[in-house]
């Protein structure tokens, strides 16, 4: 006969909830009691079942996780730090893309959120009262777009705009582009901000073009855009649209990062492989899945009172330099 969660409360002399918390989440629990606790369970052989665990506490023991684009190199470190966070907890991932269809996200959501325990919503495009319908739907955990009645990761541009900007003008660059992203996106919201405000610090003039999708192709085509308007630095809204810029100049027989230079954002793995290799704002998209998941099991477990604020964690961005950037061109 198995042994059931029940036997090794018994033995260890503590409530079943108590167990429970010592095995599947250790953290909630003293050092002492998940010591305790986890060594009756080796001694009598314990398996933990998960479906039996999920049923008991009226949960499907399934998260979902919700992206514009599997296909965009920012979302995949994301999904993969939250599968990994998930299978520590013992605890499935359902996984749908939007494919940039910002109009898919409420109905999307609305068929998860009956399937799963709560929803993770990374970099949703909606507009803001339609965002509020999909946190109204239960529990839900908003990834790289602040809504003020839900637990959100935000991932802070500020800084490594900044950095980028500061970085451009100290090589001598005082015309710089920002190529925006989507209307829709809230983080080319906040980035377009950032840069203007450190264009506004660093006595630069900046001139946008936009808005462009997360897209190789589009960077082709905003490299024409920016063919004779005098500028030599650019800042697009990430490293795809850089990408593109780089192999669209470079058949136009401009030199990346001598007579152009390029940063990108995102810091994804084709930033290093490039050539050149491309300067990018590094984004900690692994550090906000983590953290997506841990708030959204605070949300579950209850940990958050009702009256208390929507929890937020805020993760700052820096700039990592390559060979995409290097004095402006003189004469």
């Amino acid at each position: 006969m198995s042994v059931t969660l029940t036997d090794v409360a018994q033995r260890c002399g503590l409530s079943a909830s108590t167990v429970s918390r010592a095995l599947s989440d250790p953290d909630k629990v003293s050092a002492a009691t998940r010591e305790r606790v986890q060594r009756a369970a080796r001694e009598m052989g314990y398996i933990p079942n998960r479906v039996a665990r999920s049923l008991s506490m009226g949960r499907t023991g399934t998260i979902g996780l919700i992206v514009p684009d599997i296909a965009n190199p920012f979302f995949p470190p994301i999904i993969k730090a939250v599968q990994q966070r998930c299978a520590g907890k013992d605890l499935s991932v359902l996984l749908a893309d939007t494919n940039e269809h910002s109009a898919d996200e409420l109905d999307r959501a609305r068929t998860m959120s009956k399937q799963v325990d709560g929803l993770i919503m990374v970099s949703p495009r909606s507009p803001d009262r339609r965002v509020g319908e999909i946190a109204a739907l239960g529990p839900t955990v908003f990834v790289n777009r602040h809504v003020p009645e839900a637990p959100s990761v935000l991932i802070e541009s500020p800084d490594g705009m900044r950095q980028a900007v500061e970085h451009l003008t100290a090589l001598g660059h005082r015309r710089i582009a920002y190529l925006a992203g989507p209307r829709r996106s809230w983080s080319n919201q906040q980035r377009r901000t950032a840069v203007a405000a450190a264009c506004a610090e660093r006595d630069a003039e900046l001139v946008e073009f936009g808005p462009f999708e997360p897209q190789v192709q589009a960077g082709v085509r905003a490299a024409d855009l920016l063919h004779g308007t005098g500028i030599t630095a650019v800042i697009a809204y990430d490293d795809l649209i850089a990408l593109g810029v780089m192999a669209r100049m470079s058949e136009r027989g401009l030199r990346i990062g001598v007579d152009v230079s390029v940063v990108g954002i995102d810091d994804s793995p084709l930033s290093g492989v490039a050539y050149p290799t491309l300067t990018s704002i590094h984004v900690p998209c692994a550090e906000a899945g983590t953290a997506a998941v841990d708030l959204l099991l605070d949300v579950l477990d209850e940990v958050t009172a009702e009256d208390d604020p929507a929890p937020l964690v805020e993760l700052e961005t820096h700039l990592v330099i390559r060979g995409s950037t290097g004095s402006a061109p003189t004469g």
